[in-house]
């Protein structure tokens, strides 16, 4: 059974580079464009196996909407990868801050998302 992948960002070309890159790594992608519309994934009975959730999004910014999740009972234990072209050091500290699980880097290469999300998977 594949892995569902729920990858969050208000950007059309992110959302497309990353669910073709995952898609081509066999796991099965679903997309939003903001943390409420993804709500309908991530509380429903065949919630993600993982999210990538970019930061700087309306509404709600992605590392605040990780920090709910992580405290919710229903999403606590979804892994959550943060993605963000901030640097290094502030993304190292939201991840923290948000209790993520890693996070990605902008702009990324189909190599490297699909590794980062390997790699929490095979936790």
């Amino acid at each position: 059974m594949k892995k569902k992948i729920l990858i969050i960002d208000d950007s059309e070309l992110v959302l497309a580079m990353a669910k073709d890159a995952l898609d081509q790594a066999g796991y099965q992608v679903v997309t939003a464009t903001n943390g409420i519309e993804a709500n309908r994934f991530i509380f429903s009975k065949d919630k993600p196996d993982l999210i990538i959730m970019d930061i700087m999004m309306p509404m709600l910014d992605g590392n605040k909407k990780a920090k709910l999740l992580k405290e919710n009972e229903v999403s606590r234990d979804i892994p959550i990868l943060l993605l963000s072209s901030k640097g290094e050091a502030e993304m190292r500290q939201l991840v923290v801050e948000a209790n993520a699980d890693g996070y990605i880097l902008k702009p990324f290469t189909p190599g490297q998302i699909t590794e980062a999300v390997d790699k929490v998977l095979a936790r």
